[in-house]
């Protein structure tokens, strides 16, 4: 696919940079696991394994999030560029290095793309990213459910929350939290971009 602007070639750029399918083709086979043992722990198919292996796909969070628990590591290890023990992490509005930007016309869009706030530090309980929502049609919706808790405080724009039996919707200055383990999805209802700071917690089975 053609992309549209410097910003949006920049972005793959940067998303290439983090070699996400190279890392998890490495780390499945140092556990010496095929893609169907990775799709019976994760219950996500082998295609769609295969496809992120080989970059045709870039995984959404809790995708990720799944990945990385069958194969024993934290989601921070996907975003840490090379071996490290930093304990603190300053990450400069200019270095904000896009972790996922989903073709607009790819039926398995999650309408977002997020970015990591704590790289390269790679065992921190927490997992803060800025996140930015596309204007988002309820017929593309899809649930998710990982185990954890998630925070999300909006910066910019109308998202709507739905799980556990309700719909929330949440504006500029709002803030969610709740337990990820119940299928949830969160949407853009409005006609603009949405911002938001995400903190997610993987926790434990």
């Amino acid at each position: 696919m053609k992309l549209k602007s410097k910003a949006d070639a920049e972005t793959q750029r940067e998303i290439d940079a983090l070699c996400l399918g190279t890392k998890i083709r490495k780390l499945r086979h140092r556990r010496s696991l095929t893609l169907q043992e990775v799709s019976d722990l994760t219950g996500l198919s082998k295609s769609l394994l295969s496809q992120i292996e080989n970059d045709a796909s870039a995984p959404p969070i809790p995708t990720l999030i799944r990945i990385g628990r069958a194969l024993g590591v934290k989601i921070g290890y996907f975003f840490r560029e090379k071996s490290t023990d930093q304990r603190i992490s300053v990450v400069r509005r200019h270095a904000r290095q896009a972790a996922d930007k989903l073709p607009h016309n790819r039926p398995d869009n999650l309408g977002y793309h997020y970015i990591s706030l704590a790289r390269p530090i790679i065992d921190q309980r927490m997992e803060p990213f800025w996140v930015q929502f596309e204007p988002h049609e309820e017929r593309d919706a899809a649930f998710y459910q990982h185990p954890g808790e998630e925070f999300i405080f909006v910066q910019e724009g109308r998202l709507e929350f739905e799980g556990a039996d309700q719909t929330i919707v949440v504006e500029p200055g709002d803030s969610l939290y709740f337990k990820s383990s119940i299928p949830h999805l969160v949407r853009n209802i409005g006609k603009i971009t949405a911002s938001a700071i995400a903190v997610l917690y993987a926790g434990e089975e």
